[in-house]
């Protein structure tokens, strides 16, 4: 057991690393797990401070990006693994690209942009504020908010609380040194320098990471393909699972 971090590995055949997103933790793929690793040998794991993965004091993208890659170095990681990150393991991901793109193979990201506007910018300082002052709890449900659609999650009342369980216990200072990464964050210079093949998906009802700014994304990287998912938002591991899947396994 790697003593960085909290993780689990499944399937056999080529290599598959999953990062989870700022509201989630690694659980969030339970849906597509069976499916993935009927042709993977998947790995999910916990960032800092998220399940049971121990805090660590990360304060921006780089400091995670290069915490992943040791992580894969400690679990040999093959150099032609495909990583997969969704929301804030996207721009996690980017990140681990821009600085250690040759540590792994294909790179595919969903819901994610190369900059926040500052309305986003402020909504970020403002979550980490609340989380530093009051805890986890005030911005579960805000988080709810940002996370699906609300029909999504009007008829899916399980997964919600499974959602808003799991997000309660969050190390909270992690958390909010997560969104202080989110609210200062600028890729928009660095992403060309990306030579990894990549794709880039983006909900089609996406508010936090809007559509447009995804394909922005996939446009200031060089060759990458972008891909839209209809009804689902910013978590289609748990929206359009089976569209996600086919996905992850199409080149």
């Amino acid at each position: 057991m790697s003593t960085l971090i909290d993780f689990d590995q499944s399937g056999s055949g080529p290599h598959l690393l999953l990062v989870h997103s700022l509201l989630t933790e690694r659980s969030v793929f339970d849906l597509v797990l069976p499916r993935l690793a009927a042709r993977y040998r998947v790995t999910r794991i916990n960032l800092p401070g998220f399940g049971k993965s121990p805090p660590l004091v990360l304060h921006s993208l780089a400091d995670h990006a290069d915490h992943v890659a040791r992580v894969m170095d400690e679990l040999k990681l093959p150099k032609d693994t495909t990583v997969f990150g969704n929301g804030f393991g996207a721009f996690v991901c980017l990140e681990l690209a821009i600085r250690h793109g040759k540590r792994f193979g294909r790179l595919i990201v969903a819901d994610t942009l190369a900059a926040f506007p500052e309305l986003g910018r402020n909504a970020f300082r403002g979550m980490a504020d609340r989380v530093s002052k009051d805890g986890m709890a005030v911005i579960l449900d805000t988080a709810i908010g940002r996370m699906f659609p609300p029909r999504f999650a009007a008829e899916h009342e399980q997964i919600v609380a499974a959602r808003k369980a799991a997000l309660a216990k969050v190390d909270a200072p992690c958390f909010a040194r997560a969104c202080l990464a989110l609210a200062s964050m600028d890729l928009t210079d660095k992403v060309p320098g990306i030579r990894n093949a990549t794709l880039v998906l983006c909900g089609a009802l996406d508010q936090t990471t809007p559509p447009a700014l995804a394909r922005e994304l996939a446009k200031r990287i060089p060759g990458a393909r972008y891909e839209e998912i209809p009804e689902s938002g910013h978590c289609p591991m748990l929206e359009q699972p089976e569209r996600l899947v086919q996905l992850l396994t199409s080149r």
